[in-house]
C-alpha cells in the first residue's frame, strides 16, 4: 500500500463524532405476525395472538411509548385489520384484544373468534398503511397438531385455508427467498459490512473468496440458531455487528494510510477501558476478548504482504456473528419441522442473491472507477465510504451496546 497523508483520518474522526442519528436497531422489521389456533372438531373457536413492531404500529398512527393509553385503540384497530371467515360468513370476536407480552421487542395483542359458518377459512390482512410502505404479513395456522403459514401482501392480501397441513396453500418457497432478498437489502448493518469488504479487493479472486468464507460463515450460524442448536442473546449479537462494521470501516483507512501504530493501540485500548467499565449488553469478558483479537488481528496485518488471506478470516469469523442476526426474522416464525428446512433455505438463498446483487453492482463500479485519473477518484471514494462505514459501525456499536 503507498502511504497516504492524513486525510482518512481526520474524516473518520469527523464521521464518528458527527455520526447520524440513525436508529440503533438497524435490522428493518418489515413484517408482523399472526398465530391462529383453531379448537373444535370443526374449528368453531380461533384463538389469535397478534405481534408488530412498535416501528410499523407507528405507521398506523399509534405511538405507545408515547401515550400507553392508546393500545386499547390500537387492539380493536388490529383486531379489525386481520379478519377471519369461515366459508362466506364472518367470524365473531368473543371479546376485545388485549395486550400481551412477548419475548424481544415486539408489541402483541390476543382475542378470540367463532366462526359458526362452513367451508374452508379465509384470512384477510386489511393493514393497508402498512402493506402500502412494503409490509408483509405472515399469518401462521395451527388445526389438530399441524400448521401451514403464508405470507400476505398488497395485492394478495387474502388467504383461503383448505386445512391444515395443505402445504400447497401455503407460503412456497418463492416466498422466502423474497424474505431473505428484502432482509439484506434493507438490512442496512449488513450491506455496510458488504461494502466495507468490498472497497479494498482489488482482484476477482479476492471478492470471490470473501463473499464465499462470509456466506458460509452465516449461512452456518443462522441454521444453527433457526434450529435452536445455538441461541445467543440478540441484544451482544446486534452490538457486535455493529463492531464488525466499524473494525472493518477503521482497518480500510488504517490499510490506506500506511499502516501507522496509531490506529490499533487507540482501538485496542478503547476496548480494553470499556471491559474494565462493563455495564453495557456486551459483557466485559467479550469486550476483553475483542481488545485482544484486535490487537492480535492489527500485528498480523502489519506484518502481511497481502492483507487479502487476513481479510478472509475475518470475513469469516463475523459472518458468524452476522448470520445470528440474519436468524432474529427467522426465529419469529416458530415454523414446525417439517416446515423449517424449506423456509431456512429459501431464507439464506434470498440473502445470497441480495448479496450478490450488491456486489455485482458495487464491485464494477469500483474497479471502473479505478482506472479514471490514475485511480484518484477511486481512492478518495474509497477513504470517504470506509471513513463513513467506521463512523456508521462505531454508532451501531456505541448505541446498541448502551441503549
Amino acid at each position: 500500500m503507498t502511504r497516504g497523508g492524513p486525510g482518512p483520518r481526520r474524516l473518520l474522526l469527523l464521521l464518528v463524532l458527527a455520526a447520524p442519528p440513525l436508529p440503533a436497531a438497524a435490522h428493518s422489521r418489515p413484517l408482523s405476525y399472526s398465530f391462529l389456533h383453531a379448537h373444535g372438531e370443526h374449528g368453531e373457536r380461533v384463538d389469535v395472538r397478534l405481534q408488530i413492531a412498535p416501528a410499523d404500529l407507528a405507521l398506523l398512527g399509534f405511538d405507545l411509548a408515547a401515550d400507553p393509553a392508546q393500545s386499547g385503540r390500537a387492539g380493536q384497530l388490529l383486531q379489525r385489520g386481520l379478519s377471519i371467515s369461515a366459508g362466506h360468513v364472518a367470524c365473531v370476536p368473543l371479546a376485545a384484544a388485549r395486550p400481551s407480552v412477548v419475548a424481544g421487542p415486539w408489541l402483541a395483542w390476543r382475542w378470540s373468534v367463532r366462526c359458526s359458518g362452513d367451508g374452508e377459512r379465509r384470512v384477510r390482512a386489511g393493514f393497508g398503511a402498512l402493506l402500502r410502505n412494503g409490509h408483509r404479513h405472515l399469518v401462521r395456522f395451527d388445526q389438530d397438531g399441524r400448521s401451514v403459514e403464508r405470507m400476505l401482501e398488497l395485492g394478495a392480501e387474502q388467504w383461503s385455508i383448505a386445512g391444515a397441513g395443505a402445504t400447497s396453500h401455503g407460503s412456497a418457497l418463492l416466498d422466502y427467498v423474497a424474505l431473505g432478498v428484502e432482509h439484506l437489502l434493507t438490512g442496512w448493518d449488513h450491506l455496510a459490512f458488504v461494502l466495507a469488504l468490498l472497497l479494498l479487493a482489488a482482484r476477482l479472486r479476492d471478492v470471490v473468496w470473501l463473499v464465499t468464507s462470509f456466506t458460509l460463515a452465516h449461512s452456518l450460524s443462522l441454521a444453527l440458531a433457526v434450529s435452536r442448536v445455538v441461541q445467543p442473546d440478540a441484544a451482544p449479537v446486534e452490538a457486535l455487528i455493529g463492531f464488525s462494521i466499524a473494525l472493518l470501516g477503521i482497518e480500510n483507512c488504517w490499510l490506506l494510510a500506511g499502516r501507522g501504530r496509531a490506529a490499533p493501540v487507540l482501538v485496542s485500548a478503547a476496548l480494553a477501558v470499556l471491559a474494565v467499565w462493563g455495564g453495557g449488553s456486551v459483557s466485559r469478558l467479550a469486550l476483553a476478548g475483542l481488545a485482544l483479537f484486535c490487537a492480535c488481528h492489527f500485528a498480523l496485518l502489519r506484518r502481511a504482504r497481502e492483507p487479502a488471506g487476513l481479510r478472509i478470516a475475518v470475513a469469516f469469523a463475523f459472518g458468524l456473528i452476522h448470520g445470528f442476526g440474519f436468524a432474529a426474522v427467522m426465529r419469529e416464525l416458530a415454523l414446525p419441522g417439517e416446515r423449517l428446512v424449506p423456509a431456512l433455505f429459501g431464507f439464506n438463498l434470498g440473502v445470497e442473491l441480495g448479496q450478490l446483487a450488491v456486489v455485482l453492482l458495487v464491485w464494477p463500479c469500483l474497479r471502473a472507477l479505478a482506472r479514471v485519473r490514475e485511480g484518484k477518484l477511486a481512492r478518495v471514494l474509497v477513504e470517504t465510504s470506509s471513513a463513513a462505514v467506521a463512523g456508521l459501525g462505531l454508532f451501531w456499536f456505541a448505541t446498541r451496546t448502551f441503549s
